[in-house]
């Protein structure tokens, strides 16, 4: 039996963590939806509490860009709709009026904390923790 190239075991590796991801994502998706969440919309609510972890306090929407694997304009959506379920509001950045503010309310951080140990569970789940 030939052994595998490095080439080989790379695209297995790779394979293996898109697979990984596939599960994971899916499956975050289907313990969260009741909760009218999908895996990206709660990655957003989970970076703003972590990142602003007191009520009121901001994020800018780039600062959420390279953390969230969304396109800018995907995300500009997601942020949206998570503004119309009231879950976020936005501001302009009054020194910089390019950037945009994006502050969880206290409904977004109910539904965060609420929706946060299903989450953590599918994790556990699907890596194996």
């Amino acid at each position: 039996m030939a052994s595998k190239t490095a080439g080989a075991r790379l695209e297995e590796r790779w394979r293996d963590i898109l697979s990984a991801h596939a599960r994971t994502m899916c499956e975050i998706d289907r313990v969260l939806h009741p909760h009218g969440l999908g895996a990206s919309d709660f990655e957003v609510l989970d970076i703003l509490a972590t990142a602003a972890p007191e009520e009121g306090e901001q994020c800018r929407v780039q600062n959420l860009v390279g953390r969230v694997h969304l396109s800018q304009s995907a995300l500009s959506r997601l942020i949206a709709r998570l503004e119309k379920d009231g879950l976020v509001t936005r501001s302009v950045c009054v020194e910089d009026r390019r950037g945009v503010w994006v502050t969880l309310t206290s409904k977004g951080r109910d539904l965060h904390a609420e929706a946060l140990p299903l989450q953590r569970a599918a994790l556990a789940r699907t890596l194996g923790e």
